[in-house]
């Protein structure tokens, strides 16, 4: 709703004010330059009016020259009082060693034969120039013009300065015919001043009019109506201006709908990007921010909207805004220890055609996964090496000892022949799993999926480790005799899985293994085998040496190992566990693991069961 204005607020005012003022400014300037000149031309005249005659310049020369002290004084007291001039208030005359030797203010001749005090006087004295002055007595609130004249004695040949003449005249005379025409300026420039606003308001009514009506055009295009036209009432510039205004509607409606229609294709396309994206104003503040940059902090739009962005990424203390701006370099936003994210974040200017910027866009853009992939590829990389440069270091040292002439020894090279198989063993099992795994990764295995009593096939592959327990031996790599017991924990009903039989043999081969290893010598070795709803569930115990609980996330890590030393010591790859997992994964099941430190390990396997009735299990078709 529009206020109406008041007149002192009215363009009606306005004009009639500034011409007022104009009218003002010029009898100011034209009074101002009047009044000066007419001052000075009256200071001057006032200042010749009240100069000594010479005559009495030299009287008083004639007289301070005088050796007699007393005669000088009343000779130069008889010549003060001869002075008749009514401008002049005091004439004071003091010889050449600053001694007041006269006075003609009766009230001041007191100070006869006293040395002077003022400094101006001094000055006189000791450069034999004259000085003069404008000063204000606040006593009897008058302008006075002092005159410090030198009199020298023209007759000696340097012109030695013999005394000065102070004089103090009443300047009245002169600023009272000035204030006199100040006061008539005044008064002419006041009736002009009325004169000027009354015609000032007249002629400006005519203009306001259509002002008017282009105001309220302009108010209702902010309101978003642009409907209506404003009157033109003749083709003058206030004509034009209408024409202006009607056009002006016209355009800003088009370009509001253009506006509108971008911003929400905009809108559209920030909320649907992958990435976030954040705009600032020049100054930093944020503007713009999408879903997914809002998702990414952890921040709403109400909490971001307004802030820096050096204070919403946390970079303040790393970079300025002038970095920014200029570098524009890829910034790493490390969240990993909130909410294990890894953000790049990208910057660039806003810039118009004349190269000025009017802000920043930041793209940030998730490198999380990327990231973890390149510390898994380091890291792996890194354990290939190491644990092929374990066994080939070891063949070297023996090869190097039997070229140096241990195969001659019969006992001995038997022995570094052994090592050196059993190396070359290792490296081939580690190649072996290393390419098992590259195939899992790459999804180039297949399974060779059966429906199998999974009962029956656990019993085949513990009665094997009871077998290799009979003929003193764990498995196939010649692992040190120990004596172990397996005990079975098996549901009665018979659980029909489909499994891929080779690689699930490979997995409880794996952990039997395992279990085997690092279970004390005597150990018990427990499998259980239950169904729940859904799933079957392995389970297989072990009174080994447990794992510590800041390695339970690692087990199934390539190249981990809980005892690295004993690991290699019994030909371990660390690969084991890592292929058993891919491959439970392949069959959509689950393998984890229970362990309490110095108590043993549970290693479980769960696998997706759905029962099958016995017209299923012998439909061959």
């Amino acid at each position: 709703m529009n206020k109406k204005v008041r007149f002192f607020h009215s363009i009606h005012f306005k004009i009639a004010l500034v011409f007022a003022l104009l009218l003002l400014i010029t009898f100011q300037i034209v009074g101002a330059i009047f009044v000066r000149q007419l001052k000075n031309d009256n200071l001057k005249s006032f200042k010749q009016r009240v100069e000594l005659s010479t005559y009495v310049e030299n009287s008083l020369i004639v007289a301070l020259s005088r050796t007699d002290t007393e005669g000088a004084n009343t000779k130069i007291k008889n010549i003060l009082d001869d002075i008749n001039n009514a401008n002049i208030q005091e004439v004071q005359v003091i010889d050449a060693k600053g001694t007041i030797r006269g006075d003609s203010d009766v009230n001041s001749r007191s100070l006869i034969g006293q040395k002077t005090t003022n400094s101006a006087v001094k000055g006189v004295l000791y450069t034999g120039r004259t000085y003069t002055e404008t000063t204000y007595n606040r006593n009897d609130n008058k302008q006075y013009y002092i005159s410090i004249t030198p009199l020298l004695n023209v007759s000696s040949n340097n012109n030695a300065v013999v005394g000065a003449i102070y004089t103090r005249a009443d300047m009245a005379s002169v600023y009272d015919s000035v204030n006199n025409v100040v006061v008539i300026f005044a008064s002419a420039s006041l009736i002009a001043i009325v004169i000027g606003m009354v015609l000032a308001i007249i002629v400006s009514s005519s203009i306001t009019k259509p002002i008017e009506e282009m105001k309220r055009q302009t108010a209702r295009i902010a309101r978003g109506d642009y409907s209506g036209h404003v009157h033109q009432y003749g083709n003058d510039e206030l004509g034009q201006l209408a024409q202006a205004v009607n056009n002006l509607s016209i355009r800003v409606e088009e370009t509001q709908e253009l506006s509108e229609s971008e911003r929400r294709r905009l809108d559209s396309v920030l909320s649907h990007m992958s990435d976030g994206v954040i705009a600032t104003d020049r100054r930093g503040g944020i503007t713009i921010v999408n879903d997914m940059a809002m998702n990414y902090l952890d921040i709403s739009e109400g909490e971001v909207l307004g802030k820096s962005i050096l204070d919403i990424l946390d970079i303040r203390n790393q970079y300025t805004l002038r970095d920014l701006l200029e570098k524009q370099d890829e910034v790493v936003l490390d969240m990993s220890g909130e909410k294990d994210l890894i953000l790049n974040a990208y910057f660039s200017v806003i810039q118009r055609e004349s190269g000025f910027i009017s802000g920043i866009v930041c793209v940030l853009h998730d490198v999380t996964e990327q990231q973890k992939i390149d510390r898994e590829r380091k890291q792996f990389v890194s354990n290939v090496s190491h644990e092929l440069r374990t066994p080939l270091t070891s063949m070297r040292s023996y090869i190097e000892a039997l070229n140096d002439g241990a195969w001659r020894d019969e006992k001995v090279a038997p022995e570094f022949l052994k090592v050196t198989q059993d190396e070359t063993d290792r490296m081939i099992r580690m190649i072996n799993d290393l390419l098992s795994l590259s195939r899992m990764d790459s999804g180039t295995v297949k399974l060779d999926l059966e429906l199998v009593n999974i009962n029956g096939l656990v019993n085949y592959i513990l009665d094997r480790f009871d077998m290799m327990l009979k003929k003193d031996k764990i498995d196939t790599r010649d692992i040190k005799t120990k004596n172990y017991t397996i005990k079975r924990d098996f549901t009665k009903r018979d659980l029909w899985v489909e499994l891929d039989t080779d690689k699930f043999i490979q997995v409880v081969d794996n952990i039997m293994n395992n279990a085997i290893k690092y279970s004390p010598d005597g150990g018990v070795i427990t499998c259980r085998l239950l169904e729940t709803h859904n799933n079957v569930i392995l389970s297989i115990s072990d009174q080994g040496l447990g794992i510590p609980k800041k390695d339970l996330g690692h087990v199934f890590d390539r190249f981990f190992r809980v005892d690295k030393a004993r690991s290699r010591a019994q030909g371990g790859t660390g690969l084991g566990l890592a292929i058993s997992k891919e491959v439970i994964e392949l069959h959509h099941g689950r393998i984890w693991v229970d362990s309490v430190e110095g108590k043993g390990s549970t290693f479980y396997i769960s696998l997706p069961y759905e029962e099958y009735s016995e017209e299923d299990l012998w439909d061959e078709n």
